[in-house]
């Protein structure tokens, strides 16, 4: 019996499970992610399952939230952004400046219009000059020309003096895209380079730790549509990979719950991702993902992704009081349980006046080679110094302000985290759990509650008091999932614009809410949330949340046996599918235009136009499915075809989209034979 081995790496925990052919769980472990090195929490995990299986893997798939909270939290490796023929609305547009810094971004000459046609010539000097000034820089460059997709001619160009000048990892926007829309496309462009160094550590890492352990098994990982992929296909588009954690997880909830009809929750350190399933398949969205405030152009499940899990930031808010993300930070439950060392600083920070620079320890996140190259002296001393253990801000704020200034700045740049007061410790402090360190989580709970009222004039609990301040903020995140899961069904009715839907939910959530809390509280209002489409709760915290939000909205609630290791089970689930879009356009009567990956094609009918990108996508889909690990290929074609028909014009064709859509099983290796 063949054995496949799924491996799930998020943000706090890396999940592993064993699961055999009939789709049983042989064995689950969950151990922390070690970031600074991620080979140490993998391997954890994998030696917790039962050895004796292990001989036997012959597929291993893998998952991850780790792309996806990079762009929820706003952090990754410098990357440098080269767009073609763009101008200052469009890169403003874009919000490239937000996501990668305005000096990261280098406007050239050149581009392509609507037909194909080049609207202007390509600066190659001054691009020789941008790779050249950027090359040691970052860590990879992001291509966008302007209607690349209908001509790919100048990205293709800038690629090839990429890899000749610089030799970093290069990603260009029509491999990523096939829709208009260059501002989004550029985004996405840029999105999927970041991901680049995440996904390849990722993935060196899980393969050096199965070389040690002798599993010779394909190495697969999971896409945002719930798909999978090739490792090393993957490494040429890892933005496919964002919500491969989201995605995993509604694959992994519908095979543990047997449920076809679902709203799959999966709340873990940094994000709630929420997905609606209907017979048994979650619903693909194929105009982008919105994962925090960006919308790639990424087919994927349809998920609704917020900075909201058990390890996000508690904090002041202005007039709404309390906020919970969407920063992570670490849990002082698991700093104090990982470096029982700051205890005594807690302890002390409990009996003396507050500041804002209390709870606040900083601890090393990340190696990331292209960002620790360019630290400036301070930073690299600041760095050594988070080598020896957490540093204490409080302390470092009152004796050495160019350490504290240096902290913060490796802070904002994703290679340090600070800790914080978290939904984790709360929960912790309720009693809701306890694999941490509860007394850190007691006096984190003291200290932000006078931090609060002192500093903020927000909250009227005892002085002293963790229980009260740890309930309220159990309540607010409790109303954020609520109001979350309402938010995904208003959208699955698609009768809603995004700023009504979070108004009319907010107020149901209310609504419910104070119903619940209050059931004394007269209303002429029942309101009642999936009556018949019950909740699918899974991940590490979902446990301590989950059932209090399923009272308050009334709704039926499944958490099956190893629902914290959902992604991991759904990670070995899937198949692997791609997708190839081609367009056919008109731009004169009786000529039609194929947008074919080297170039505009045009031909007399549409039938011809129709034959030639039919074979262009099947054989392109075919090849990219073998590419990505599919054992056999099976293709389907579908259109989306733009046409209007009346009385006076008869039929007037505007526009076709081919897609080729290549799926199979995917490679597996032979199994061995398990010791009796």
């Amino acid at each position: 019996m063949s054995i496949m081995l799924g491996i799930d790496t998020g943000g706090t925990f890396t999940d592993a499970a064993l699961v055999d052919e009939r789709r049983e769980i042989l064995g689950a472990a969950k151990r922390l992610t070690t970031r600074h090195d991620l080979t140490i929490g993998i391997a954890n995990a994998i030696d917790a399952l039962p050895p004796e299986h292990l001989p036997a893997v012959t597929l291993v798939g893998l998952s991850t939230t780790l792309t996806t909270n990079s762009v929820v939290e706003g952090k990754g490796p410098p990357v440098c952004a080269l767009l073609v023929g763009y101008d200052e609305q469009q890169v403003r547009a874009s919000g490239l400046a937000e996501l990668l810094g305005p000096e990261a971004i280098v406007m050239l000459d050149g581009g392509h219009d609507a037909s194909g046609r080049e609207a202007r010539a390509l600066d190659e000097e001054a691009a020789r000059a941008a790779i050249m000034n950027w090359r040691d820089k970052v860590s990879a460059f992001a291509i966008s020309a302007t209607f690349s997709v209908r001509n790919p001619s100048h990205e293709i160009r800038l690629r090839e003096l990429v890899q000749e000048l610089s030799g970093n990892p290069v990603t260009c926007g029509h491999e990523l895209a096939s829709s208009l829309g260059a501002p989004r496309r550029a985004t996405t462009v840029a999105l999927n380079a970041r991901m680049i160094a995440h996904v390849q550590q990722l993935i060196e890492s899980v393969r050096s730790i199965l070389h040690a352990r002798r599993i010779e098994a394909p190495l697969m990982i999971v896409k945002g549509d719930g798909s999978l992929i090739d490792a090393d296909a993957a490494l040429q588009r890892p933005v496919g990979t964002v919500l491969s954690g989201p995605a995993a997880s509604v694959l992994g909830a519908c095979a543990l719950s047997g449920l076809q009809d679902a709203i799959v929750a999966d709340m873990g350190g940094t994000t709630t991702d929420i997905a609606i399933v209907r017979n048994g398949r979650p619903e693909l969205g194929f105009d982008g993902a919105l994962v925090g405030e960006w919308r790639p152009m990424v087919e994927a499940v349809r998920v609704y992704s917020i900075g909201l899990g058990g390890d996000s930031e508690v904090r002041f808010s202005g007039g709404e009081g309390i906020a919970v993300g969407p920063r992570r930070v670490v849990p002082l439950s698991l700093l104090a349980s990982e470096h029982p060392e700051v205890l005594p600083s807690l302890r002390r920070q409990a009996n003396s006046s507050p500041n804002a620079s209390q709870l606040r320890f900083a601890l090393r996140l990340q190696n990331d080679a292209a960002l620790l190259r360019r630290l400036r002296s301070d930073e690299k001393l600041a760095w050594e110094r988070l080598g020896h253990g957490p540093v204490n801000i409080e302390w470092v704020a009152a004796e050495d302000r160019t350490l504290a200034r240096a902290l913060a700045r490796l802070e904002r740049k994703g290679l340090a985290i600070y800790s914080g007061f978290t939904p984790t410790d709360a929960a912790h402090v309720l009693g809701l759990s306890s694999h941490w360190n509860s007394e850190a989580a007691t006096l984190g709970a003291r200290i932000w509650a006078r931090q609060m009222r002192r500093l903020y004039g927000f909250g009227a609990w005892p002085d002293g008091d963790a229980e009260a301040p740890s309930r309220q903020i159990f309540d607010h995140v409790i109303d954020a999932i609520s109001q979350k899961l309402i938010e995904a069904g208003l959208h699955e009715q698609g009768r809603l614009v995004v700023g009504q839907t979070d108004k009319l939910a907010r107020m149901l959530t209310e609504m419910a809410m104070e119903r619940h809390r209050d059931p004394t509280r007269p209303s002429v209002f029942s309101i009642q949330f999936a009556a018949d489409t019950p909740v699918v709760a899974v991940g590490g915290p979902a446990a301590s949340y989950y059932p209090e939000v399923a009272k308050g909205l009334r709704i039926g609630l499944y958490m099956p046996r190893f629902a914290e290791v959902a992604n991991a089970v759904g990670a070995v689930l899937g198949k692997v599918c791609q997708r190839v879009h081609i367009t056919i356009a008109q731009p004169v009567r009786d000529t039609f235009r194929v947008f074919a990956p080297d170039g505009p094609q045009d031909f007399r009918t549409l039938d011809e136009a129709r034959a030639c990108a039919s074979a262009l996508a099947a054989e392109e889909a075919r090849a990219l499915a073998q590419a990505a690990g599919a054992a056999s290929v099976q293709l389907e074609f579908e259109e989306d075809e733009n046409s209007v028909r009346n009385e006076i014009d008869g039929y007037v064709f505007f526009e076709l989209r081919l897609t080729a859509v290549a799926s199979g099983p995917p490679r597996q290796s032979v199994a061995t034979p398990r010791p009796v």
